[in-house]
């Protein structure tokens, strides 16, 4: 019985280190990333071990990508690729964030769709959001386009840093409610990203503008306010910096959102946009054609390109000239645009600069004396007359322009990404994000009135208040409760939105719950008073909400009626699966018939996320599939044409014979017919089989001409060896006995060695001499460079055993007669040994690099010259004068 436990011991012994082993070969994935998601572009920021926090470049070596997609029937592009589409504007897809999350009859759709009247926007008749419609057969929704979009920004992630990446921080605007934040997370869950945290673009920002200046953080507050103006909307936030006290981190350096205005349409599109209509103006004047421009969809797009041009060029220049060519019906335009004509036509949009810097500080209930800085973030904030407007309204000396305008949110959010991941170990830097829209729980109870009445109280519990800090968590009891209820969850007051944002808000319902099953519950428990139902609830690190657990309260304590939280929060994307071994009684969730009507949370019931992944999947798929055949298609061609340049010259003309020269020819001529008739339709199979076949047919004349390329090298490296080799042998074989290390066997062994690579190298020369130039050589490149490996083997092993050995001891006299004369001989001797020592010394020269590289350059791939290490060696570790006068 003790042997059979021995041996299952042994065995699960074995089955475990078996299971280590296996778990060590797996790849580890350490590297994470960060997308900053603006409305025009994006940045792509990654940190991987030995690269920490780096912009990724995309395929076209730019450190940020337009957003945008390209769909066709057979293609798919992204980026400047797709923008390069002018032709067909309408398979373009760009300015997604606007969509996401909201209903058809949103008012931001209809405004996105005169912006681009090129799109075809119809609604989702089972979700009653939008979808872009090619044809019946190509509908997309915003979700998925951006999914798409993820997608590729994980793919240019993955191939600067060399690795897969699954785990990404993404930015989102602060503005963006809970709906439009569901609608970021599932276009990431479309695209196989694991989103570790959705943080505020401004966030993102102020983080790492923290990073870098810790050591200026301390318990004083510090108050900064990032003013962020991109291409869409505008940003103004105040953030306090200063170090608080943890239980887990001691005293670390912390930043707080204290107050955040915004304006959704103020941005550097909307200049553009009436840059682009004042150029189409122009154009229209000039009367080139009878045609309106304004009716062409690819003219102005073509147009809305020079504008975003001319947008950059006047922030710098007085004036420009805006040019097109051939923009409609082959007719080119020119005409001067000045920066007083652009501040002229953007004038009412300048005025609305300095709303969201006060609406930041009315959010935050502090005054623009408490602000030390004002520190300009994105790329519309270049615009000179802006920057003008800014500085009057703050009433500062000077704008803040210390931190990248462009990629300080994707470097901010990469630090986070860093910081979330178990596989990297950074500062702590504390993040107290703040909820821009207050949430609030209502619900309908009945009250008994003094007289005896009954009436129906309608109830309000505010969960975040506005500017609440999170992640935080909330718990809300519902007293009294002992039959089936049901609570709303809802936006609280948004009287500080202007009417324009309201109607684009979408609804102020969250969610409705409905339980059931409480009152049969309560029922079995009559012998304990009921003091209602608690629910938990939290908004996590991405400002989601979620419900995480109800419970009902007795006053012989709690016990769990169910994990509401596992109905619940799944509503809420929360929640776990699990079933509670504490269950007692069912209580069913029951969500209101008018659900349907809310975007946020429950469109997932009607979105197959699942369907959605595989067929972003089978789109991808079909991309790399098309890579793919593009890159054979490109490597034939190439192969043919370089081939067929080849055959001309003169080191190709004396390897080959009359027929084999007209074998390849011919193929050569039949595959390029091919190509002009068939190739260019060809699947990628095909391509594939053709270039093999025509490889293996070269394949000996290429063999041959690489060969006698490699010989004048490798031989005169081999030679170069051979002598260095010799020479330290015959050194070494005139040490004085008494002072030799090496046995009589190694130098022999050395000495067979040069003797039999000598030989071998004459007579296989030798033979190659005699072989016509088409036949397979003799010589090999690969021999030679075996012959060079055990050279250096042998000798190094003897250099390496004269770097450690040690000088052998003298043998002492104890005869003080012997003694005293022995000093005398050593006096006698003392001057004729210094002097020759001292010629000796005058004729040795130490190494320098410069003759290191020589040496290398001579002794072929290995990077130590044979002379110079028997000096360094006789000099440094022996100091034996004999061996030196002998060198």
């Amino acid at each position: 019985c003790s042997a059979l436990c021995v041996q299952v011991t042994m065995r699960g012994k074995m089955l475990w280190a078996l299971f280590c082993l296996v778990l060590a070969l797996l790849p580890s994935q350490t590297a994470v990333m960060s997308v900053d998601l603006g409305s025009e572009w994006m940045k792509v920021a990654i940190v991987k071990p030995g690269v920490p926090m780096e912009i990724a470049l995309n395929k076209e070596s730019r450190r940020k990508t337009p957003i945008a997609v390209c769909l066709k029937e057979n293609e798919r592009l992204f980026g400047d690729s797709a923008l390069g589409s002018v032709k067909n504007p309408k398979f373009v897809y760009r300015y997604l964030q606007s969509l996401l999350g909201k209903k058809y009859d949103n008012p931001q759709v209809a405004f996105y769709q005169k912006r681009f009247p090129e799109h075809q926007l119809v609604k989702d008749a089972s979700r009653g959001t939008v979808l872009f419609r090619n044809s019946e057969e190509m509908q997309y929704s915003p979700e998925e386009l951006l999914g798409m979009v993820l997608n590729y920004s994980r793919g240019l992630a993955q191939d600067f840093a060399e690795q897969p990446i699954k785990d990404a921080v993404i930015t989102v605007p602060a503005f963006f409610n809970q709906a439009e934040r569901r609608a970021v997370l599932q276009a990431a869950q479309m695209a196989g990203v694991k989103v570790l945290q959705l943080i505020n673009d401004n966030t993102a920002v102020a983080l790492n503008y923290g990073v870098f200046r810790r050591k200026d953080i301390n318990s004083t507050a510090q108050n900064i306010m990032f003013y962020d103006m991109g291409s869409s909307s505008t940003t103004a936030t105040i953030i306090t910096y200063q170090t608080v006290k943890t239980k887990e981190f001691g005293t670390q350096p912390q930043l707080q959102i204290r107050g955040v205005g915004f304006d959704r349409s103020l941005g550097g599109f909307e200049m553009e946009l009436r840059l682009r209509d004042h150029l189409a103006k122009l154009f229209n004047e000039q009367k080139k054609t009878k045609k309106d421009v304004r009716e062409n969809h690819r003219a102005m797009a073509k147009l809305l390109k020079e504008a975003q041009r001319l947008k950059t060029v006047l922030s710098a220049n007085a004036e420009f000239m805006a040019q097109v060519e051939g923009l409609l019906d082959e007719m080119d335009f020119k005409a001067k645009v000045t920066r007083v004509e652009f501040e002229a036509l953007c004038a009412d949009l300048f005025e609305r600069v300095p709303g969201p810097v006060q609406e930041a500080l009315s959010s935050a209930e502090m005054s623009l004396d408490e602000i030390e800085q004002v520190i300009l973030v994105g790329g519309s904030t270049r615009v000179p007359k802006v920057q003008e407007v800014l500085l009057k309204a703050v009433g500062k000396e000077e704008l803040g322009k210390n931190i990248n305008a462009d990629e300080a949110a994707a470097m901010g959010a990469v630090y986070q990404a860093a910081a979330l991941s178990k596989a990297f170990k950074v500062q702590p830097f504390l993040v107290r994000e703040a909820a821009v829209f207050p949430i609030q729980v209502e619900f309908t109870r009945e009250t008994e009135e003094e007289d005896g009445s009954r009436s129906l109280k309608h109830n309000k519990r505010i969960l975040f208040q506005r500017m609440a800090p999170y992640p935080q968590r909330k718990v809300i009891t519902f007293n009294r409760y002992t039959d089936d209820f049901a609570f709303d969850i809802n936006y609280g007051d948004l009287s500080f939105l202007g009417q324009n944002d309201l109607s684009v808000f979408g609804s102020l319902n969250l969610t409705t719950v409905q339980l059931s099953g409480v009152s049969s519950s309560f029922q079995k428990h009559m012998d304990a008073e009921s003091k209602g139902i608690k629910a938990h609830f939290n908004m996590d690190e991405s400002g989601m909400l979620l419900l995480d657990r109800s419970l009902p309260c007795l006053n012989s304590g709690s016990f769990d009626l169910s994990e509401l939280g596992n109905t619940i929060s799944s509503l809420f994307g929360g929640g776990s699966s699990e079933p509670n071994a504490n269950v007692t009684e069912p209580v069913q969730v029951i969500l209101s018939s008018n659900q349907i009507l809310f975007v946020t949370y429950t469109w997932l019931a009607y979105v197959n996320a699942s369907v959605a992944k595989c067929l972003l999947q089978d789109l991808t798929d079909r991309d790399l599939e098309k890579q793919e055949r593009e890159k054979t298609l490109n490597s034939l061609e190439a192969f043919i044409f370089e081939t067929q340049d080849k055959m001309y010259q003169e080191e190709y003309q004396a390897v080959v014979s009359e027929e084999e020269k007209e074998a390849i020819t011919t193929k050569l001529s039949e595959a390029s017919a091919w190509m002009d008739e068939d190739g260019y339709s060809a699947v990628t199979k095909e391509l594939r089989e053709k270039l093999q076949e025509l490889r293996k047919l070269c394949k000996d004349m290429f063999f041959r001409v690489e060969e006698r390329m490699k010989w004048p090298g490798h031989l005169a490296a081999l030679e170069s060896k051979l002598n260095h080799s010799s020479f330290f042998l015959r050194s070494v074989k005139l040490t004085p006995e008494d002072d030799q290390i090496f046995t009589e066997v190694e130098l022999k062994t050395l000495d067979r060695v040069i003797n039999e690579t000598t030989t071998w190298k004459n007579d296989t020369v030798a033979e190659q001499e005699k072989r016509s130039p088409t036949e397979r050589p003799v010589l090999l490149s690969k021999d030679i460079e075996s012959k060079l490996s055990l050279l250096d083997r042998e000798v190094y092993y003897l250099l390496n055993k004269a770097k450690f050995a040690k000088p052998r001891a003298k043998a002492k006299n104890n005869s003080t007669a012997s003694e005293s004369s022995s000093k005398a001989n050593s006096t006698a001797s003392e001057s004729s040994s210094k002097a020759n020592s001292s010629n000796t010394e005058e004729k040795v020269i130490p190494p320098k690099e410069e003759t290191k590289d020589k040496g290398q350059r001579d002794g072929g791939e290995n990077p130590t010259h044979f002379c110079y290490g028997f000096i360094y060696i006789e000099r440094v570790m022996f100091n034996r004068p004999h061996l030196s006068k002998m060198l």
